[in-house]
């Protein structure tokens, strides 16, 4: 059988479909080494072990953060015959492999984004205490979700909590988390704060919330965060980056919202102490009512009293002043028609006049008149 026969890029072309038939997608395991970045965009790197090295091309923004030689990775791609350049494997997502591996991922990325400023304290929002709609990002099936769903609703009522359910591990989880915090920015009318939580791991799994791509998320969002990663040794990148840190799911319920019972408590304490108050300063009030009255009646009383004494005085004096109470005493009123006569000079000898007494008036005539002499006291 006579040899097969093809062109270069015939080649290629079959060679490419070969290996995208055989192998799609696949994760080789391997050390870093000729690691370099091209015009902010090009990735290139070898993969190698003990025996062979593989060349590996990708994309900038497929990295996890800084990465450098040496250090054990998963990388995920496809291999790829290029008609120019040769072979390689394309990557599509590098993971840090073992926990060495990735502690020295995440020091690089952290120094990378401490320098930056984005974990600075003076950055970071007050979150609304207790806020009524929440935007929660996690895996509805983990244990993380159920623990945080418990305790808020056994803290606090009438929350809207709004689910983005996301793989919290693995491949797919970086863009589902960015994508998820990128959604909750853009609604018409967005959640108070948005929280990210994840249960315990090991700290391979926990990885993509150390992420650039997580981390830069969490900080570029324009809603609150707060981010609880129930890892016991290791605070993850999100973590340090969110509004607020949380130690487990459980601890980032029990920070959003207050105890109801314990809000209870308090209210009856200050209801308590408010009726109190009200009591005491009623009886302070009726106290001061009762002296106010007293001190009024006593002074109404003592102004009648002293009404009452000018009355009668008055009153004397108007029975000393009545014409009865003089007549009363034998004096008599004398009248010159309508007029009272007064001295002497107002009647001459013969003039008619009439004289009023007590119990009656009679008429008489003057035949006389007498003046009496007046003594200086």
């Amino acid at each position: 059988m006579p040899p097969l026969e093809f062109s270069v890029s015939e080649f290629v072309s079959l060679t490419n479909q070969t290996l995208e038939y055989a192998y799609p997608y696949i994760v080789i395991v391997g050390e870093i080494a000729n690691f370099r970045i091209s015009k902010n965009r090009w990735v290139y790197f070898d993969l190698k072990d003990d025996q062979a090295i593989l060349r590996c091309f990708g994309s900038v923004h497929s990295l996890p953060g800084p990465l450098g030689d040496g250090l054990l990775v998963k990388v995920s791609g496809s291999p790829r015959l290029h008609s120019l350049y040769g072979f390689s494997f394309n990557f599509h997502l590098i993971t840090p492999k073992g926990e060495g591996a990735i502690k020295k991922t995440a020091s690089l990325l952290e120094a990378k984004l401490e320098k930056e400023g984005l974990f600075n304290q003076d950055r970071k929002r007050q979150l609304p205490f207790p806020p009524k709609n929440i935007g929660l990002i996690t895996s509805s099936e983990s244990a993380g979700y159920s623990d945080f769903i418990k305790i808020i609703n056994s803290r606090w009522s009438g929350l809207s909590i709004e689910l983005a359910n996301v793989q919290v591990q693995g491949e797919a989880a970086i863009e589902q988390l960015t994508r998820a915090i990128g959604v909750f920015n853009q609604q018409a009318k967005p959640p108070e704060v948005i929280v990210i939580v994840r249960g315990g791991g090991s700290l391979e799994d926990l990885q993509v919330f150390s992420s650039e791509q997580v981390t830069r998320a969490v900080v570029g969002s324009r809603i609150p965060t707060l981010v609880a990663i129930g890892h016991e040794r290791d605070i993850s990148l999100a973590e340090k980056a969110a509004d607020l840190r949380a130690s487990t799911p459980s601890n980032a319920a029990e920070l959003l919202v207050p105890d109801k019972r314990q809000v209870l408590h308090a209210l009856k304490l200050v209801n308590k102490q408010i009726t109190s108050l009200l009591d005491s300063r009623l009886r302070e009030t009726e106290d001061s009512l009762n002296r106010q009255q007293k001190i009024v009646t006593t002074d109404l009383n003592m102004i009648f009293q002293q009404q009452f004494e000018r009355f009668s005085q008055q009153r004397k004096l108007v029975q000393l002043l009545d014409p009865n109470t003089i007549l009363k005493r034998g004096y008599a009123i004398l009248y010159k028609g309508t007029k009272i006569v007064k001295t002497i000079n107002d009647v001459s000898l013969g003039d008619s006049a009439s004289i009023r007494l007590l119990d009656g008036s009679a008429q008489v005539t003057v035949n006389g008149k007498k003046m009496f002499e007046q003594k200086e006291n």
